[in-house]
C-alpha cells in the first residue's frame, strides 16, 4: 500500500474529498515525525508503537573498493508492533476457509 493508496483509503471510509484526506495523512505523519524528531515514543495502542534507537559509531567497508569507511553514531526510527497486530497478521486469512485438522489413517498389518 502506498501513501496515495491510503488517502484513498481514508477517502473512501469517512466519506471526504481526496484533498481532506490528504491533509488527515498528513497531519498524523507530520505528528509522528515531529514526535521523533524531539526523542518521544509514539504508542498507538493495538497498532505498535514508535521509538529512535541510537546507533554507535563504527568503521564500515565501501563495497566497491572495500576502502575502510567511518559510519557516524545516529539515530534511527523503529517501530515495534502490537501483540494485537501480531495475532491479526499471523492468524488465520478471513477469506481463507480454515484447514481440516489432522487426522491420521490406521495403517494396515500385513
Amino acid at each position: 500500500m502506498t501513501k496515495a493508496d491510503l488517502i484513498e483509503e481514508v477517502s473512501r471510509v469517512v466519506e471526504m474529498t481526496r484533498k481532506e484526506s490528504e491533509v488527515i495523512v498528513e497531519a498524523i505523519f507530520d505528528s509522528i515525525v515531529r514526535s521523533l524528531r524531539t526523542g518521544d515514543k509514539i504508542e498507538i495502542r493495538g497498532f505498535g508503537s514508535f521509538r529512535t534507537r541510537q546507533r554507535q559509531p563504527r568503521i564500515g567497508r565501501n563495497p566497491k573498493t572495500g576502502a575502510r569507511v567511518d559510519v557516524p553514531a545516529k539515530k534511527i526510527p523503529y517501530f515495534k508492533p502490537s501483540k494485537e497486530l501480531k495475532d491479526v497478521v499471523n492468524g488465520p486469512a478471513a477469506d481463507a476457509p480454515p484447514e481440516p485438522p489432522f487426522v491420521s489413517e490406521p495403517v494396515p498389518n500385513p
